[in-house]
This record gives C-alpha cells, structure tokens and sequence, in this order.
C-alpha cells in the first residue's frame, strides 16, 4: 500500500508491478501519478510534474533565444 499524494488515500499496488517513470491513478480521486522510485514506491503527481517540466522548457527557450541574441551582437 501507498499513499497518494493528492488526496492521501490509501492505493493497493506491488512495487514489483511497477517501473520508475510508470503512470498509475487514484482509485479514489482518479489522479494521474507517477512512480518516481521503487524501493521505496514512491509516487508524485503526473500533473505537477507536466508542469514543472513546462516550466524547465520555457526557462531554457529563453536561455537559447539570450544565447541567439549574443551571437548576432
């Protein structure tokens, strides 16, 4: 059992049935997590993480547009 960590319900699931980077969700509030370790299991939220990653992506095309910019001075 793991405890998820939107709602902190209880999800019955084997860590020998999942892979770090597997997608699962909620039985209870039916959130898309992500297994992010295995021993422990350990989950996050998939949508946090989409975001964050959206994030990381704005921050380096604006790192690439500078860089761009400097090679034209």
């Amino acid at each position: 059992m793991v405890e998820c960590p939107v709602c902190e319900g209880k999800i019955d699931i084997d860590e020998v049935d999942v892979d770090e980077g597997d997608t699962i969700s909620c039985d209870e509030c039916g959130a898309a997590l992500r297994v992010v370790g295995t021993d422990p299991l350990e989950l996050e939220s998939a949508e946090e993480l989409e975001e964050d990653d959206e994030e990381d992506e704005d921050f380096l095309d604006e790192d690439e547009e500078e860089e761009s910019d400097e090679d034209w001075k």
